[in-house]
């Protein structure tokens, strides 16, 4: 779940089976009584019929964990974290910070800090296609030292120069759950 839309399909879904929760925040819900296995069953059917799963698998949860909490990083707040990303992710979930790398890595086959770049680069597309900040202004947004860092990072994910991006016509971006 890494949208408000998904959000709301969770709390719809939950509220059609007379659940009741205290909260439903990306990736997770926190539902108040203890589930029979019967309305778990129905729960995961409603949730995979809008694409959504349930996960009980430990390691999957944590992995789920570390995404949406990049997620929320990246395309949820503009705040700048005052430590580097390991120290965050670590303090965050409560983890030492190599464990979850090296899950991580393990369940996605890839790192944690390609797949937050890849993260910043897709919010710098979508900067770039609302053109509403030129490029100095979305380097200092997503907090790189430079427009040449900026750059060089953009084409080194995208095989594009943001100013060559933003002269296509069809602006692909991906949706958040293909990233």
């Amino acid at each position: 779940m890494v949208c408000i839309r998904c959000q709301m399909l969770v709390k719809a879904e939950l509220e059609k089976l007379g659940l009741h929760y205290v909260d439903v925040k990306i990736g997770e819900a926190s539902i108040i009584e203890n589930i029979p296995s019967e309305q778990l069953d129905q729960l995961d059917i409603g949730l995979r019929k809008a694409g959504l799963q349930l996960m009980d698998n430990k390691k999957s949860i944590l992995v789920e964990k570390i995404k949406n909490a990049i997620i929320e990083l990246v395309h949820y707040t503009d705040e700048q974290i005052k430590v580097n990303l390991s120290d965050y992710l670590g303090d965050k979930l409560s983890y030492d910070y190599t464990y979850l790398a090296n899950l991580f890595s393990e369940v996605k086959g890839i790192t944690i800090e390609k797949f937050y770049l890849t993260h910043k680069i897709e919010k710098v597309k979508e900067l770039i296609v609302y053109d509403e900040l030129n490029l100095t202004e979305i380097a200092y947004k997503m907090h790189y030292s430079s427009v040449a860092h900026l750059s060089n990072q953009f084409k080194k994910i995208t095989g594009l120069t943001p100013s060559h991006f933003k002269k296509l016509k069809d602006k692909r971006r991906g949706t958040l759950e293909e990233v």
